[in-house]
């Protein structure tokens, strides 16, 4: 969800200014929440600013650049390794411990398809 513009947020906290004004006719008049003008008000308190706090983007992945190169170059050297020989593989060459389902992403990542016909020897006749 994208955050409120900061002239919202202006005109916001100068309607909350206004004597006599309350929290939920600010909120109704700018159909904003309630909880958005209490956060505000707090905010410009607190900091005395009214922008946005910037976008959080989470935790940060296990497998970092080197981590995707250790398991590209484990891909280069067994291409059909499956994800939970990949994990072992990794961890014994001091990489970082991860879960099967991080090791795909790490693998989807990389852009390495994964072969889905099995092998099978060349047939002793000709097909044609």
């Amino acid at each position: 969800m994208k955050a409120y513009s900061n002239d919202l947020r202006e005109r916001v906290a100068a309607a909350c200014a206004e004597p006599g004004a309350t929290q939920t006719a600010v909120a109704a008049r700018f159909c904003v929440s309630v909880s958005f003008v209490e956060k505000l008000r707090q905010r410009q308190r607190a900091s005395g600013s009214l922008a946005a706090l910037p976008h959080r983007s989470g935790p940060a992945p296990l497998l970092d650049a080197a981590g995707r190169a250790l398991v590209g170059a484990c891909l280069r050297q067994q291409p059909d390794a499956t994800l939970a020989e990949l994990r072992v593989w990794v961890a014994a060459l001091d990489g970082p411990v991860v879960s099967q389902a991080t090791m795909g992403r790490a693998v989807q990542a990389l852009d390495w398809r994964r072969k889905k016909r099995v092998s099978m020897p060349p047939s002793a006749t000709p097909s044609a």
